[in-house]
């Protein structure tokens, strides 16, 4: 664990250091790992899908960057472990510049400590919910220049705003701010990926008891609402797994619904 994050080992489970242990880091505490452990027990599936999710932002940013994108702003980011946004946009160019956002005060600490040096790249706390919070931090608007394209990614975070009027607004609004030619880049929990909705159900119940974060799925046509007004590159919104896959990386998932989650990429005009 990072000095970032010394002295909180009692802290509460979070999405982001359940996530991060789903994915074999480092960055989590006992809490994270009991309720990890107990997801998995019900749903074993689950660190493969997070794996899932990460390969596909993995792509989805090297295709932005490889269209001429160089800002992202990443909200909900959890902590940047290997391949994440910034490595690979500063892969493709180096001048790309990257700000991570997160609710989880531990997962920022430790984000600042694994980017210092980089000057290209930050993170800060905000939250989702509050958009106009996030867009006008000091941090973002030191780094991203908002009258040129920018890469926001909203990945594996909007189900956990349960409440569909706050979920839709906080991503219209954020789009609102976006120049033409930017890029919005979404997966979500699927509805579709649980066999019964008690499954589905005993899913946000343990979130919602172990952890500060509640959780919602969305199915497949609520998950294209949120590109409302934005033109959906192709493949549009489908499994993680087959947003343009990459030969050369294996998949975990011959049944697509089990990989747990919708993925989709939007440009603004």
């Amino acid at each position: 664990m990072g000095k970032g994050a010394q002295g909180t080992s009692n802290r509460p489970a979070t999405a982001a250091r359940i996530y991060d242990y789903c994915l074999g880091g480092i960055h989590n505490f006992p809490a994270d790992q009991e309720v990890a452990r107990k997801l998995i027990a019900q749903f074993p599936f689950i660190p493969a899908v997070a794996r899932a999710n990460r390969a596909f932002v993995r792509r989805a940013v090297r295709q932005l960057a490889d269209a001429g994108v160089r800002q992202f702003l990443d909200i909900g980011s959890g902590i940047p472990t290997e391949g994440n946004v910034h490595e690979i946009a500063q892969e493709v160019a180096p001048d790309s510049r990257v700000v991570y956002v997160d609710i989880d005060p531990v997962a920022v600490a430790e984000s600042l400590e694994i980017l210092d040096g980089n000057e290209r790249a930050t993170a800060i706390r905000a939250d989702l919910r509050s958009p106009q919070t996030v867009l006008n931090h000091p941090g973002v608007r030191r780094l991203l220049d908002f009258d040129q394209p920018i890469g926001l990614l909203v990945a594996s975070v909007l189900h956990f705003v349960p409440d569909d009027t706050q979920a839709y607004d906080a991503v219209a609004q954020l789009v609102a701010a976006l120049a033409p030619g930017s890029y919005l880049v979404v997966s979500h929990a699927a509805t579709e990926s649980f066999a019964h909705g008690s499954e589905r159900a005993k899913a946000a119940e343990l979130y919602k008891r172990q952890t500060a974060t509640p959780g919602a799925s969305r199915t497949r046509s609520e998950t294209e609402r949120f590109f409302t007004g934005i033109e959906l590159v192709d493949p549009g919104v489908v499994w993680t797994q087959e947003w343009r896959p990459d030969p050369d990386e294996p998949t975990e998932f011959a049944d697509g619904p089990r990989s747990g989650e919708w993925a989709g990429v939007g440009r603004t005009k």
